[in-house]
């Protein structure tokens, strides 16, 4: 998974899978924490949280990308390098921060569904907009990692949402 179009049909896959996870819960279990960790329902809407600003950065004009972030001083790293950057930082401990799901209820599971369905719809017509060359050209901020190029946002998008799903399955199954 490495180009553009790779994305792309990850992300439908993601979000065809993610959809069918967590619709499965039933609705008392879906709004329930699970011990200390926020419930299912709060993993779907901080998903849909951190999807915003990226299709919403990748809405804006590539010379305001440039202006504001920056030229990328590095290669974009494969998708399993990511990853293993991503886990590495992720062992120092750290909150959701500014993207932690904020404390509206929900009470109908399909309408905290339709938030990511939604992020990653549009975030799927933004990609869409990118020529594959240009996702290796500009960078975004991330919060943690500091700044990565589009394509490595892009991954980490994909793999932040398979992340949750495998978070909830361990805590479920503990």
């Amino acid at each position: 998974m490495y180009s553009r179009d790779e994305i792309l049909r990850s992300l439908d896959d993601i979000q065809r899978d993610s959809a069918a996870y967590w619709s499965a819960f039933p609705r008392d279990e879906f709004f329930a924490k699970i011990g200390e960790a926020w419930s299912p329902a709060d993993n779907v809407r901080h998903l849909a949280k951190s999807i915003r600003p990226v299709t919403k950065a990748l809405r804006l004009p590539r010379f305001v990308l440039r202006l504001m972030f920056g030229a990328p001083k590095h290669a974009s790293r494969t998708y399993d390098a990511l990853l293993e950057f991503y886990r590495s930082k992720l062992t120092g401990g750290n909150d959701a921060g500014r993207f932690a799901p904020s404390p509206r209820a929900f009470t109908d599971p399909s309408e905290v569904l339709a938030l990511q369905e939604q992020a990653n719809r549009e975030l799927r017509a933004a990609i869409e907009r990118w020529p594959e060359k240009a996702l290796d050209r500009y960078q975004l901020p991330h919060p943690l990692m500091g700044k990565l190029t589009v394509r490595e946002m892009l991954f980490f998008t994909l793999y932040h949402q398979l992340h949750h799903m495998d978070g909830v399955k361990r805590r479920k199954s503990a």
